[in-house]
């Protein structure tokens, strides 16, 4: 069968590009190992961006409402948390959702937009042709090969797709050994509760349902020899030699190991194949970022695939993902390093060091700042791509109010956002294929915005073009250029590979929400 996209993993990632790739019409199907979804949940926390691009889609409230919202995070569990609620988000917090759950609302989203996902089924390789990619899997009934115009890999740390693409996965091995529990406390500790001393690191993180993860390093988990699966006893006698109490620990739902292998994929595109997630980024799950990042890198990929099909995008846009998403995948990967150090820091000295760090963040707000931006990805900015280079160009766009309506309700992955704030309508002759062009009045600026008269926002909620400039002449020409340069112009309507919707949706999709 054809589809104009396939997915190789339904975790959260390939779940949200699936559903981002539908509501833009294009054909898609998630191919996936698993015939159910994994009940252990890796991923727990879901970050401010993340909710933030949740909205910008209408599809956020299912995990507000079932999310338990948490005030702030932590850096390499230090003693002073980060304070999110300073953050310049409608969403200043994070939710603790299990990732069961996450995915379980994503695949209900991307299967009522039209998305195939097809469980029990692997890739098994790949074959590219100059205007095709041939995707190899096995299923129930056998062997059997896809066609699509491209193939992304969401498929994990142990991706089919990254080698059988031959991208390398350099990086370091696991030197440390962390290890969780999801257990029921009988006596749980307060929300956000931690300890760190020579015996170890230990946080609890509440967990709806009634559970508690306990995660943690001890000072002998900083090996390379595996020592067996965690147990009960074991998880008991760590808790008990940090805290002196087991917090009435029993019922254990899930206890595991893991360890702080890190590795950056050298190329996040390779012709017609591309990852996302931990296919092309592996970490120690430090701050709970990887499924967040992950999710991130579908927000942009989505939009990027979905305008190539379409016809409208510029030349290279795909090529853009990788100048991206690569630089936030090295960063993530050197910080989550950093934490590490922070977290196995039980000797004087490094205790010290830990000291140090933690007043600095209750003593400076501004450290504290940078580092919850950075953490839940609100701080993360694109290089400009078009003429003036205003400050905010690359930035993440706020929820403006927008009179009657904020900016991420504005928000779709089939176009970029045109904002006119200077409340003429002066723009209309602009309007073309992968535009929506919005007046807004009336219309009270935040600080940074308080000059600006027009701003040009990506489907994925980043500033592609914005102007403070005051003489007419000159702010039309600039949007003209800045036009020019994200926006390829199309008299029909052209999509590259178009394959027949094999679930019979409207090619329209992009206007429906979830």
């Amino acid at each position: 069968m054809n589809y104009q996209v396939v997915v190789a993993g339904a975790g959260p990632v390939g779940l949200w590009l699936a559903g981002e790739l539908r509501r833009a019409g294009i054909t898609v199907a998630v191919i996936e190992p698993r015939s159910e979804r994994d009940p252990r949940s890796r991923a727990l926390t879901v970050h401010p961006r993340t909710i933030e691009t949740f909205a910008s889609r209408g599809a956020h409230q299912p995990f507000v409402s079932e999310g338990i919202p948490l005030p702030g995070g932590h850096f390499g569990a230090l003693d002073s948390r980060l304070d999110f609620r300073r953050l310049p988000s409608p969403f200043p917090h994070t939710l603790a959702l299990p990732q069961e759950r996450t995915e379980a609302l994503l695949e209900g989203q991307a299967l009522d937009l039209g998305a195939h996902i097809l469980r029990g089924h692997e890739v098994t390789g790949l074959t590219e042709h100059p205007g095709h990619v041939a995707v190899h899997t096995a299923g129930p009934h056998g062997p059997s090969t896809l066609q699509a115009a491209y193939l992304v890999g969401c498929d994990g740390a142990r991706s089919t797709v990254r080698p059988a693409a031959g991208i390398d996965y350099p990086g370091t091995p696991s030197t440390v050994l962390g290890w969780l529990g999801d257990v029921v406390l009988d006596n749980p500790p307060a929300p956000g509760y931690s300890y760190f001393g020579p015996a170890g690191a230990l946080m609890a993180a509440p967990m709806p349902g009634g559970i508690h993860r306990l995660v943690g390093i001890t000072p002998r988990d900083l090996t390379t020899t595996w020592p067996g699966d965690l147990t009960l006893g074991e998880l008991r006698d760590n808790v008990l030699a940090m805290t002196g109490t087991d917090f009435g620990l029993r019922d254990p739902v899930w206890l595991s190991r893991y360890g702080n292998a890190t590795r950056l994929a050298d190329q996040y595109r390779k012709g017609r194949v591309l990852l996302a997630g931990d296919a092309a980024h592996q970490h120690f799950p430090a701050g709970g970022v990887g499924m967040n990042v992950g999710i991130q890198d579908a927000a942009n990929l989505a939009w990027k695939l979905a305008a190539t099909l379409d016809g409208w995008a510029p030349d290279g846009l795909l090529d853009t993902y990788h100048a991206e998403r690569h630089p936030v995948g090295a960063d993530l990967t050197a910080t989550s390093r950093a934490q590490v150090a922070l977290m196995t820091a039980f000797t004087p000295e490094g205790l010290d060091l830990r000291g140090l760090l933690a007043r600095l963040i209750t003593t400076l707000p501004d450290l504290n700042d940078h580092l919850a931006a950075q953490v839940s990805s609100l701080a993360v900015t694109y290089p400009p791509t078009t003429p003036g280079d205003h400050p905010l160009t690359g930035t993440r766009a706020p929820d403006l109010a927008l009179g009657d309506t904020g900016l991420f309700a504005l928000l779709r992955v089939d176009r970029h956002l045109l904002l006119d704030l200077t409340g003429s309508g002066r723009f209309a002759a602009h309007a073309r294929r992968g535009l929506h062009l919005h007046t807004a009045t009336p219309y009270q600026p935040p600080a940074e915005f308080t000059d600006v008269r027009a701003v040009l926002v990506r489907p994925d909620g980043h500033i592609a073009w914005a102007s403070a400039e005051h003489d007419d002449t000159a702010l039309t020409e600039s949007l003209t250029a800045a036009l020019a340069i994200t926006h390829r112009k199309v008299s029909r309507p052209v999509r590259e590979n178009r394959a027949p919707d094999p679930a019979g949706a409207s090619g329209t999709a992009a206007d429906r929400r979830p």
